[in-house]
């Protein structure tokens, strides 16, 4: 669903609005069993305290491979914890930044240290890397190079690139057959969920309170249908929706992420005086069109092609602390021809660190066995073309990133349906312009919760809005993990951010950037 910039957890979700013919066969779900009762806490915890989160605590626990084979063999998760320091505590609480894909380690420590102290002290805070990710055993890795620089223009105008591009998917899905074909069978959703619930038996708890951003809204909906009556407390923020898992999500996607994109110029367009590119957001978008165009003769530096120019102002669509810098790069090169800031802003925002290519592999394993996609390239080159025409900014660009599903070595599983009467009234975050989660996602959601509360970020933009910076909203948070009660209410967005010298990473008045560099992108 997103893209593989820099510590790329992301998964590209969204309202479903085109409909998929899903061509490859599908198999349902396994049921969960009956929860274990709770037991001695199981796991070993040790110091790996940082200079930023002192208390940190780290241990790993053994799960199996095949939750339906429970003997059989084991594999690891490693877990984080930050213990609660209050007299009376309300247990533990989950904490997973999205993707999937995304590693959950560090989000302990932020979530415990961006929380009032109050409330943070009457929570075990649990962060985890999900199975598959990071420092849990095996960690996937597939397709070395697969988004190595210069790729083949996303858009493919020409049978000779979309030939290209499809090699490159199909190379991807081999390579991952090749090297974790006894795993990826096991790897998605459903076996995540089924793992937070021997976690939460290792823990010792009689219930677990649960806090996912993205696609963690989703993977905290699967689990709350598996075991609603072992849910506390659950917050779901920039929340998936369920309906369009995942085919349909991603198209949607697309057509939100055009719309955010075409936020940033007309920002562009507002702060002429600093950019020079013009006053009207239609001229600023043709000059940033004209540059991908440029860029697919001669890239930038002989890194930033058309396809690396995306990568690198998608996440923009997530987070606008980060549309300065980017305004920076792109009249730079668009004044004059000046390669360096639009390189720079790639190696920041765009290239893959070794680290995104596992969470990519998680990624697209997931994604892959979740639910059916089409098997037929010829309605993805249809429906591409068709969203395309609406939506040139990053259509092309997400679908050869979900590709590999195409060609996927692991049979589909139906997603289960995460409609849920027995939980616990469920907090639900969402901004209004949200690109990689639109905001039909949550309604949708809300629907299926009973007694689920929605708090609504009014002309909010940014993907993840949960404690970066807006005081409505962490307040509406705070209040629910003290007390479980929450009610349908609307926040106030930030505001956008002002130019800032193109030395400055990110504008100090944007709330949020600790948050997105945990959570990455695409997820």
């Amino acid at each position: 669903m997103l893209h593989p910039l820099k510590k790329r957890a992301a998964v590209l979700l969204s309202i479903s609005t085109v409909a998929a013919a899903l061509a490859s066969p599908v198999t349902a779900a396994p049921a969960a069993p009956p929860a274990p009762a709770p037991s001695k806490a199981a796991l070993r915890w040790t110091d790996c305290a940082t200079p930023r989160y002192p208390t940190l605590q780290c241990a790993s626990l053994k799960v199996p491979l095949d939750h339906d084979l429970p003997a059989g063999r084991q594999i690891s998760l490693a877990l984080t914890r930050v213990p609660h320091t209050a007299a009376a505590s309300q247990g533990p609480l989950l904490v997973n930044p999205g993707g999937p894909g995304g590693s959950g380690r560090a989000l302990a420590g932020f979530i415990a240290s961006a929380l009032p102290k109050d409330v943070a002290a009457q929570y075990d805070v649990i962060g985890f890397d999900p199975r598959g990710v990071g420092k849990s055993e095996p960690a996937l890795a597939c397709g070395a190079g697969h988004f190595t620089p210069v790729r083949p223009d996303s858009v493919p105008r020409d049978a000779a690139t979309e030939r290209a591009n499809l090699e490159r998917v199909r190379s991807f899905a081999e390579s991952c057959r090749s090297a974790h074909a006894d795993v990826l069978p096991h790897i998605g959703t459903v076996s995540a969920a089924r793992d937070i619930e021997r976690v939460r038996t290792a823990l010792g708890a009689e219930k677990i309170s649960y806090f996912g951003y993205s696609y963690g809204t989703y993977l905290g909906a699967v689990y709350a249908k598996l075991h609603p009556d072992r849910v506390r407390r659950l917050v779901l923020d920039s929340v998936v929706d369920p309906g369009g898992v995942w085919y349909q999500d991603n198209l949607s996607q697309d057509q939100a992420f055009d719309s955010r994109h075409k936020a940033f110029l007309a920002w562009v367009a507002q702060y002429d005086a600093t950019y020079r590119l013009g006053t009207d957001p239609a001229r600023v978008e043709a000059r940033w069109y004209a540059m991908r165009d440029a860029l697919r003769k001669t890239p930038a530096g002989g890194k930033v092609g058309p396809s690396e120019l995306e990568d690198t102002f998608m996440p923009g669509g997530y987070f606008n602390g980060y549309w300065p810098s980017l305004a920076e790069a792109f009249s730079a090169y668009a004044l004059k021809g000046d390669p360096k800031p639009l390189v720079a802003a790639y190696e920041r925002f765009g290239a893959v660190e070794p680290a995104a290519a596992n969470s990519y592999s998680v990624y697209t394993a997931v994604q892959c066995r979740d639910s059916a996609w089409p098997r037929d390239w010829n309605q993805w080159r249809a429906d591409m073309w068709r969203t395309h025409a609406k939506a040139p900014f990053m259509t092309w660009n997400n679908a050869w990133y979900n590709a590999p599903c195409a060609f996927w070595p692991t049979e589909p599983l139906r997603a289960p349906d995460v409609t849920n009467v027995a939980l616990p009234p469920a907090l639900l975050l969402q901004a209004t312009e949200d690109a990689a989660t639109p905001f039909a996602g949550a309604l949708s959601m809300r629907e299926k919760l009973k007694g689920a509360a929605l708090v609504v970020e009014e002309g909010g933009g940014n993907h993840g809005i949960a404690l970066s910076g807006n005081k409505c909203l962490d307040e509406k948070v705070a209040a629910y993990l003290r007390t479980g009660q929450a009610a349908d209410a609307t926040c106030p967005a930030q505001a956008a951010p002002k130019p800032t010298a193109a030395t400055r990473a990110v504008t100090p008045s944007a709330g949020g950037a600790a948050l997105h560099g945990l959570l990455g992108f695409r997820g």
